[in-house]
């Protein structure tokens, strides 16, 4: 990956992320799916070439996020981790 395309990229993951995040309580709180229900809608191997990052952040969507609790979620009252603030994300980017 190029920087421009490192650039191109992170900008639509940064979007990504904020519109995650201001929509959230429109998300189930907890997983929608059964055990090993994502696992087996992976491939068995890997790719042997690397996909897009359109392609990655559509499994994302579609088969990550249906199995993921929204601890941020302002319709799930439990533990709240600091690390998910937009700073922190921040942070973590920056350490990276």
């Amino acid at each position: 990956m190029t920087p421009e395309q490192f650039r191109a990229e992170g900008k639509k993951v940064i979007d990504w992320i904020a519109d995650y995040y201001e929509n959230i309580e429109q998300y189930p709180v907890l997983s929608q799916v059964k055990p090993g229900e994502i696992k087996a809608s992976l491939p068995e191997n890997p790719p042997q070439t690397g996909e897009s990052m359109d392609e990655m952040m559509r499994d994302l969507d579609n088969k990550i996020m249906p199995g993921i609790t929204h601890w941020q979620s302002p319709n799930f009252y439990a533990y709240f981790p600091s690390s998910a603030s937009f700073p922190s994300i921040l942070g973590d980017l920056i350490s990276s």
